[in-house]
């Protein structure tokens, strides 16, 4: 069993470089927006019912995963990294699936603002996060949290030995998805 979390800022390409490592090795991925979107119609996401709502769904997702005999789970994430909270939240991740036997994938992205601006505009990513569809909105949310979270890990902050940070300002999201592939040997 694999955990594979692909984490990193707003629009850097979590979502989309894990529909292709999905495509690559068909572990099935699990983003971020599922569990947030599910809940959103009826609780605000910044409400104590929305978040509580949110955990619950994305840790019933991973103990049943991790118990499965299914190949892995790819999630997608937003990492605080001056948040101990965070921290926390994906070292209890971490141990659903390695209490079971299952090994944890860190895979950080990185990208510069203008390309990330871009991507937050893209007709995929659209059409899988309907909250997103508020441009204004969403690229105010991007900057916005940039500037009150650290989003990207500094060097040798994360020790995992199956760690892997890749700057995918200038690669396709299959290019980052082989890369990965290849890295860990999926």
């Amino acid at each position: 069993m694999k955990l594979i979390m692909i984490f990193g800022p707003h629009a850097v390409g979590k979502m989309t470089v894990g529909h292709e490592l999905e495509k690559l090795t068909g572990i099935k991925l699990f983003h971020n927006h599922m569990s947030i979107d599910f809940v959103t119609p009826f609780f605000s996401y910044s409400t104590d019912a929305g978040k509580r709502l949110i955990g619950m769904i994305r840790e019933g997702i991973f103990t049943e995963m991790a118990k499965s005999d299914q190949e892995g789970l790819i999630f997608t994430y937003i990492w605080a990294f001056d948040l101990q909270s965070e921290w926390d939240y994906v070292e209890k991740v971490s141990n659903i699936f390695e209490s079971e036997g299952g090994t944890v994938y860190l895979v950080e992205l990185v990208a510069d603002m203008e390309e990330r601006i871009k991507r937050n505009k893209t007709p995929h990513r659209l059409n899988h996060k309907p909250k997103k569809r508020d441009l204004e909105w969403s690229e105010n949310d991007l900057i916005s949290t940039m500037k009150k979270y650290r989003l990207t890990s500094n060097d040798g902050e994360i020790k995992n030995e199956n760690y892997i940070k890749i700057d995918n300002t200038d690669l396709s999201a299959e290019e980052v998805a082989k890369m990965i592939k290849d890295r860990f040997d999926f």
